[in-house]
C-alpha cells in the first residue's frame, strides 16, 4: 500500500506530536525497590559476586548495550560523558539513587528521537538511493565503532537506510511501497519510544546489573509480571513461540512442541520476526519494537489467523523474508504428551525394528497430581505406557528422543530416570550457601532393561540434561546428536517491594560430580548440527555461570555401553560420506555455516540479487546430487525446482528424508545391538 503525501504529513504531524514530552523520573517506590532487589542479588544469589567498581563498570556498559545494541543512536561523545558513571553505579544504587540510569536513558530517547525524524525526512524528501554503486556494510556489530561525529551517524544511516530499502527491493516489493514501509516503521519506532515509562526504564536499567550474574537471572516490573501471568493461563492462545529481542529484531529461540507453528512446520529456531499482521489486515513492520508488543500483536483468539514476515535462518529463503500465516490455538497438554512409533533400519548389519519416543518436555498434571487422581498424566507415566507396547510389538531397541526438550518438572526427570536403572542417585544439587542435596533418586527396580539410546541436540535442557548425564554416567545407554545447552542451573521467584526478582539459587551435577551447566552433556556418537555453539547455548553468554564439578556420588555401572564406540563412529562417519540424505544434510549445513561467517553484506543490487540466485543455485545444485543418488529425476532450474516442489508431508515421506537425523540414529542403534554382546545386563556395583 502506497501513502499519499498528505497521509504522510499528517502521520508526521502526529509522530512530532508524540515525542514531544518531559524528561522520564523514576517514580518514588523505585529506589527501595532497587536497594532490596541489590541485597537478594548481593545474598542470595548462587554466584557471590559483590557490587563493587569493577562490577559497576561492567554494568554501565551492559546497561548502554541494552539500550542501543546495534549502536544506532547514541554517539561516542555519550559514551565518553557516561563514563564518569563508570565506578560510581555500585555506591548510587546501594543507597537508592537512579539518577544516572535514568539520564542515560533520556539522553538515548533524545538521540533516537533526532534520528527517526531524520530518516523520515530524508525519505519523505524522496532521496535517491544510489543501487549500483560498489559499498558494503557491517553486519557484526561488535566491530561496528560508535559515531564519532554527528556526520559519521548520518553516514552509518544512510547505509543502513539503503539496506532496508534494498532488502525490501529483494522482496519484491515496489520502489515507491518499499519507501512507504520504511517511513512507516520510523513512525511506528517513534511512538514506541513515547510511550516507554519509568517501569520500562527501571526494569532495563536492573535487568542490566542482573544479567551480569547469569542469564536467567532477571527483574519482573508489576506490568511484566501480569504479562506473564496471560502467558501461563489457559485463556492465552497464540502461535507456540519462544522469543527473544535481539538487537532490534524479534528472534525466535525455540518453537514449542506441539503448539501451532510446529504443526505448520516452518518457523525454525533463529528466524527473525520482521512483521506480523492478522488475517487479511496489512503485515505490521515490528523492526525496533519492543518485545512484550509484538507478543501482544501475536497473541489472538483460537482459530484466527497471524500472519508473519519472517527472515528464515536456513534453507532456500535464508536471509530473505518471506510470509507465512499460522492458525492461532491453545497448546494443550495431550500436544506435548509423549507420542511413539516404530522404525525398520534395514542395514549391513541385518534388520531391526526400533521403537522411538519422542518426549517433546517433561510434563506434569500438578492439580491432578496433588488432588490424588489416579489418572493424572505424566511424562513417566506416558513412556511407561509406551515402552509397553512397544514390547508387545517386540522391537529390539528403543530410541528416546529429546531433541528440542527444553526442560521442565525435575520430579519427572527423576522418574523417568527410574523406569531405566536400579534405585540409585539420579542428580545432585549444590545450593548458594555450598550444601549438596542428593534426594534426588531412582527408587524402584528399572522398568524396561533393554537396549537404550538417547537422542538431544543443541536445544535439549535442564530437566533433559538431567535426564541424559544420569544415562550416560550410569553407561546405561548412549547418548547420541549434538552438545546440549548447558542449563544446568535452578531459579527462584521472590517478590520485591515493586515487582519480582528471578534468582538463580543452586546448580545441577551429574552423580559423576560434573556439572550440567555450561558444558551439557556431550554426546557419545556426534551428529550433524544445526545450531552455531557459539550463538545459541549456555555457553554463548558470557556471564553464564561456569562449569565445575564437586564429588561423584557411588553409583552402577551396567554393561550398555561396552561396545568399541570408535567402531560405532567409523560406521557413522562413512555413512556421511555415502548416504545421500546425510550428505545433502551435512552440504546444507555448510552453505548455512559460510553465510553466517559473512561479516559484511553488500549494498549494491546487482550484487545482491546476484547472490541470491547463486544461494539458490547452490542449494539446487545440493538437492540434484541428493536426487541423482537415490536415482530419482533432477529438476532443470531453480524455478522449476520452486514450481514443482509440494509442501513438505511428513506422512508421506521416508523417515530418511523427513528425518535423516533420526535415521541415522537408527543406523548407530542397529550397529550398537550387532556389537551388543547378547547377554542379560551385567551390573558392576560401586
Amino acid at each position: 500500500m502506497s501513502y499519499s503525501p498528505r497521509v504522510i504529513a499528517c502521520l508526521l504531524l502526529c509522530l512530532c506530536a508524540s515525542l514531544v514530552q518531559a524528561e522520564i523520573s523514576y517514580a518514588p517506590e523505585q529506589p527501595e525497590t532497587a536497594v532490596e532487589i541489590i541485597d537478594e542479588l548481593t545474598n542470595k544469589h548462587y554466584r557471590k559476586q559483590p557490587l563493587d567498581d569493577a562490577l559497576s563498570r561492567q554494568f554501565l556498559y551492559q546497561y548502554i548495550d541494552s539500550l542501543d545494541p546495534a549502536k544506532s543512536y547514541l554517539l561516542q561523545s555519550d559514551i565518553n560523558e557516561f563514563s564518569r558513571w563508570e565506578t560510581e553505579l555500585d555506591d548510587m544504587l546501594k543507597r537508592g539513587d537512579l539518577t544516572a540510569g535514568f539520564a542515560i536513558f533520556n539522553r538515548y530517547i533524545e538521540r533516537a528521537t533526532d534520528r527517526l525524524q531524520s530518516n523520515i525526512n530524508l525519505l519523505e524528501n524522496n532521496y535517491q538511493f544510489d543501487l549500483s554503486r560498489e559499498e558494503s556494510m557491517s553486519i557484526d556489530m561488535d566491530d561496528v565503532p560508535w559515531p564519532a561525529t554527528m556526520a559519521d551517524a548520518d553516514e552509518l544511516w544512510r547505509k543502513r537506510l539503503k539496506e532496508a530499502y534494498l532488502r525490501l527491493l529483494l522482496s519484491d516489493k515496489e520502489p515507491q511501497a518499499a519507501r512507504d514501509l520504511l517511513i512507516k516503521r520510523y513512525i511506528n519506532l517513534g511512538k514506541q519510544l513515547a510511550q516507554r515509562d519509568n517501569e520500562d526504564i527501571f526494569q532495563v536499567f536492573m535487568n542490566s546489573l542482573a544479567a551480569l550474574y547469569d542469564p536467567h537471572t532477571t527483574y519482573m516490573s508489576p506490568r511484566s509480571m501480569e504479562n506473564f501471568r496471560i502467558a501461563m493461563s489457559l485463556s492465552l492462545t497464540g502461535i507456540g513461540a519462544v522469543l527473544q529481542l535481539e538487537d532490534e529484531n524479534t528472534k525466535v529461540v525455540r518453537v514449542v512442541p506441539g503448539g501451532p507453528a510446529d504443526k505448520q512446520g516452518i518457523l525454525q529456531a533463529g528466524d527473525i520476526i520482521v512483521g506480523v499482521g492478522q488475517g487479511n489486515e496489512e503485515i505490521v513492520d515490528v523492526i525496533g519494537w519492543r518485545l512484550d508488543d509484538v507478543v501482544d500483536l501475536i497473541r489472538g483468539e483460537k482459530d484466527s489467523t497471524v500472519k508473519l514476515e519472517i527472515i528464515p535462518s536456513s534453507g532456500e529463503s535464508a536471509g530473505n523474508s518471506r510470509e507465512i500465516a499460522i492458525v492461532r490455538d491453545k497448546i494443550q497438554l495431550e500436544e506435548q504428551a509423549a507420542k511413539s512409533e516404530v522404525i525398520e533400519v534395514n542395514s549391513e548389519v541385518g534388520h531391526y525394528q526400533l521403537g522411538v519416543i519422542t518426549v517433546p518436555t517433561f510434563y506434569l498434571d500438578v492439580e491432578a497430581y496433588y488432588n490424588r487422581d489416579p489418572d493424572f498424566k505424566s511424562t513417566t507415566r506416558d513412556v511407561m505406557r509406551l515402552l509397553d507396547e512397544l514390547e508387545v510389538r517386540k522391537v529390539d531397541g528403543v530410541i528416546l528422543d529429546l531433541r528440542n526438550n527444553g526442560g521442565g518438572f525435575l520430579q519427572e526427570a527423576t522418574t523417568l530416570t527410574d523406569l531405566f536403572i536400579d534405585p540409585g542417585p539420579v542428580v545432585q544439587v549444590r545450593y548458594s550457601n555450598q550444601v549438596v542435596s542428593r534426594n534426588h533418586r531412582s527408587h524402584a527396580e528399572a522398568y524396561y532393561r533393554g537396549p537404550l539410546v538417547v537422542l538431544i541436540n543443541r536445544l535439549s535442557a535442564s530437566a533433559s540434561e538431567i535426564f541424559a548425564g544420569a544415562i550416560q554416567d550410569y553407561q546405561r545407554g548412549l547418548i547420541i546428536g549434538e552438545q546440549s545447552f548447558g542449563k544446568g542451573t535452578v531459579q527462584i521467584q521472590l517478590p520485591v517491594r515493586q515487582g519480582q526478582l528471578k534468582l538463580t539459587e543452586s546448580k545441577f551435577y551429574r552423580v559423576s560430580g560434573n556439572s550440567t551447566q555450561h558444558l551439557g552433556v556431550v554426546p557419545d556418537v556426534e551428529l550433524p548440527s544445526f545450531y552455531d555453539k557459539d550463538e545459541v547455548g549456555e555457553s554463548a553468554d558470557e556471564h553464564a555461570l561456569p562449569w565445575d564439578q564437586i564429588t561423584a556420588v557411588p553409583h552402577r555401572r551396567y554393561n550398555f555401553t561396552d561396545v568399541p564406540l570408535e567402531t560405532l563412529k567409523e560406521r557413522h562417519r562413512y555413512r556421511q560420506q555415502k548416504d545421500p540424505d546425510l550428505v545433502f544434510l551435512n552440504e546444507e549445513l555448510e552453505l548455512m555455516r559460510e553465510r553466517r561467517g559473512e561479516k559484511t553484506i553488500s549494498l549494491n543490487e546487482t550484487v545482491r540479487r546476484q547472490e541470491m540466485a547463486e544461494n539458490e543455485q547452490a542449494l539446487l545444485n545440493v538437492e540434484n546430487r541428493r536426487r541423482m543418488a537415490k536415482g530419482l529425476e533432477v529438476y532443470p532450474s531453480v524455478e522449476k525446482w520452486q514450481e514443482i516442489r509440494e509442501p513438505e508431508d511428513p506422512e508421506t515421506r521416508d523417515l530418511s528424508e523427513r528425518d535423516p537425523l533420526l535415521y541415522e540414529t537408527g543406523n548407530i542403534l542397529a550397529d550398537y545391538l550387532s556389537l551388543l554382546a547378547p547377554k542379560s545386563m551385567l551390573v558392576t556395583q560401586p
